[in-house]
């Protein structure tokens, strides 16, 4: 996977999450990530078509939602992951990977995104199929962490 595709989603997560969350990520360690792979409790899913095929998965556990949902509603508690909950993690995302198309785009390769879909439950195993997987861990402080699995198509 072309090094030059990776860092504009590294680049739109950090400045989504502190303009739209006032939260400071610090990026972890990239890695390749082999499937299948277990995955956190809260996942969201974006497709990705055009240059780029393939789809990003962004997993948290439930307290991260939870913290991440508070944060975009400037503080306000949130103790379940309601519908209003539910709907501000899912914008964040579609912000992050808009964000990452513009700034593709700007770079010559276009791309699409489809809605994000939420899906929440335990021990959740996820297979990209004939696709390789990259994880972009954004430590949001000393214990919580948002991956963004970014799995494209090879070609």
């Amino acid at each position: 996977m072309n090094v030059e595709y990776i860092n504009p989603f590294i680049e739109a997560s950090q400045t989504v999450l502190k303009n739209g969350a006032g939260i400071d990520a610090k990026l972890g360690n990239v890695y390749l990530k082999n499937a299948p792979y277990k995955s956190d409790s809260i996942v969201i899913i974006i497709g990705l078509t055009g240059k780029i095929r393939g789809q990003v998965v962004f997993a948290m556990s439930t307290p991260v939602a939870l913290k991440v949902a508070s944060s975009m509603m400037y503080g306000m508690p949130v103790t379940e992951l309601d519908e209003i909950a539910k709907s501000a993690i899912s914008e964040l995302t579609n912000m992050i990977l808009g964000n990452t198309a513009t700034i593709l785009y700007n770079k010559g390769i276009g791309i699409e995104i489809t809605p994000p879909s939420l899906l929440m439950g335990e021990n959740m195993v996820i297979t990209p199929n004939k696709m390789k997987t990259i994880c972009i861990p954004l430590h949001l402080n000393d214990t919580d962490v948002i991956e963004i699995d970014v799995s494209v198509v090879d070609g």
